[in-house]
């Protein structure tokens, strides 16, 4: 019985639980292979913005937005005019937008715009639409009724990508001086991404 209980069983029953305690905590929420996007996995967000306003040239501009480098890209959007958005993730080299769509009912994208005024409208197809009728937001329309508000402050684009959100609604809200397009309730950040707003 001494034996059982002796200093050196009883360190290794402490490193051992240590151990388990460490690898347990480190995953989210369940195990770390469910996630079929993991938050580690993704370093670029692309925005590719195309002015689709009648008589426009149709020029496309892309905001990349690299995941831990800090500084945020400055979208440039001209009041009146109407742009085609569509987002773009990267791990790498690899396109995983395709993982997102593969798993569009686990995903759902919120863009708040601060010190903005810009009407979005949802216009993704059926890859990238939920099974329960909701857009994820990969593809949207911007009409952009004011780009910035009030000069004395930054507007921005704060881009979301929520992992198995219990409930999603396409809706807007107005929040302080902006609006927010979308609204979810439980899941986890994927990603998320911060731009400016300029004009």
């Amino acid at each position: 019985m001494n034996n059982l209980f002796n200093t050196k069983n009883i360190i290794k029953l402490l490193a051992v639980l240590f151990i388990t305690i460490t690898v347990v905590s480190c995953q989210r929420d369940g195990s770390a292979q469910e996630d079929d996007l993991p938050q580690e996995d993704l370093t670029n967000i692309i925005l590719n913005v195309k002015d689709i306003t009648p008589g426009s040239t149709g020029a496309t501009t892309s905001y990349n937005y690299s995941m831990g480098a800090g500084g945020a890209q400055s979208i440039k959007l001209q009041d009146g005019k109407t742009y085609e958005v569509t987002a773009q993730f990267k791990n790498g080299n690899e396109d995983a937008t395709g993982e997102i769509e593969s798993a569009k009912n686990e995903h759902f994208l919120v863009f708040n715009f601060p010190n903005s005024d810009i009407t979005l409208t949802r216009t993704d197809g059926p890859n990238s639409t939920r099974g329960d009728g909701k857009r994820v937001g990969l593809k949207t329309e911007w009409v952009v009724n004011k780009a910035v508000k009030n000069p004395a402050a930054t507007s921005q684009l704060i881009f979301t990508l929520f992992h198995e959100p219990a409930t999603v609604s396409e809706a807007s809200t107005v929040s302080g001086n902006g609006i927010i397009y979308g609204t979810q309730t439980g899941g986890e950040t994927d990603a998320q991404a911060n731009y400016n707003i300029i004009n």
